[in-house]
């Protein structure tokens, strides 16, 4: 089949279709990255200097805007590398789940505009350095690519990949955050799962992806804390109701207490059947 001249637009055109609030695109060759105006380069915010705190002063004043008070600063800074990991890990997960392409994106190949007008969730602009696929794939001939030997080596990158470029992102948002190590693997870990979990409801693959992401996250599979951690309740008329357990916790609580998430570790399974229930009435 053709191949278009980047290997991962097909998949970037995909998410945003689905997906409108947030838009994907790569620079034509020989261009930068976009810089100033919204535009805050992925390093930037590694440093976890005044970028970051220009970064989190949107999410301090969302909080106050939309709940009338302001949260402890741990939480902005938790809120906003929630803001920043959830879509920074589609831009690997979803190459890979609908075309088993697996982009490289080091810090410094990423700026995002959360300001993007049109776009909730913000524009992503991306350069890969290179990427994986399988043997076979039509894309192996492009440069960068590199073949590597089946399913699993592929499910290794795609762990190594978005490692590679949260790693250094934790470093500068882990002090806001008072989190450390497993605590801040651990929001990651559940920004994998939610994210490509809720881009495949979207696509109408909920249960493909839930078998995919089983795979990728089986548990001990380091930095990562725990598994994808897929389970399944009982509606009121027997019905199934699909649920997991994070691996950390949002913080909302500390806004909201009596609105916690579906999947909260604070959230017995009654309140999960209640919440979800609704969720599906609707």
């Amino acid at each position: 089949m053709p191949v278009p001249l980047s290997a991962l637009a097909g998949a970037y055109a995909r998410l945003t279709e689905v997906l409108p609030g947030l838009a994907v695109t790569e620079p034509a060759t020989g261009a930068e990255l976009p810089r100033g105006g919204g535009w805050i380069a992925a390093a930037s915010l590694a440093e976890g200097g005044a970028a970051l705190d220009a970064f989190l002063a949107r999410d301090d004043a969302q909080v106050l805007r939309d709940y009338g008070q302001r949260a402890r600063p741990d939480v902005v800074a938790s809120f906003g590398l929630h803001r920043y990991a959830w879509p920074a890990c589609l831009l690997i997960t979803v190459p890979w789940f609908l075309h088993r392409r697996v982009p490289r994106l080091p810090v410094t190949h990423v700026s995002y505009d959360r300001t993007a007008t049109g776009f909730d969730l913000g524009h992503l602009a991306v350069r890969p350095a290179g990427f994986a696929c399988l043997p076979g794939d039509p894309a192996a001939a492009l440069p960068g690519a590199r073949v590597v030997s089946g399913e699993e080596a592929l499910r290794a990158e795609v762990r190594a990949a978005v490692a590679e470029h949260l790693e250094p992102v934790l470093a500068g948002f882990g002090p806001r955050t008072r989190r450390r190590g497993r605590a801040l693997w651990g929001m990651v870990t559940d920004e994998v799962v939610e994210g490509l979990w809720y881009v495949a409801h979207l696509l109408g693959e909920q249960e493909r992806a839930v078998r995919e992401l089983e795979l990728l996250l089986p548990g001990a599979t380091r930095p990562y804390v725990g598994s994808a951690a897929f389970r399944e309740l009982t509606g009121p008329a027997g019905e199934p109701l699909p649920t997991r357990d994070r691996a950390s916790c949002c913080m909302f609580y500390t806004v909201r207490p009596e609105d916690t998430c579906a999947t909260c570790p604070r959230t017995c399974d009654a309140d999960r059947v209640a919440k979800l229930t609704v969720a599906a009435a609707s």
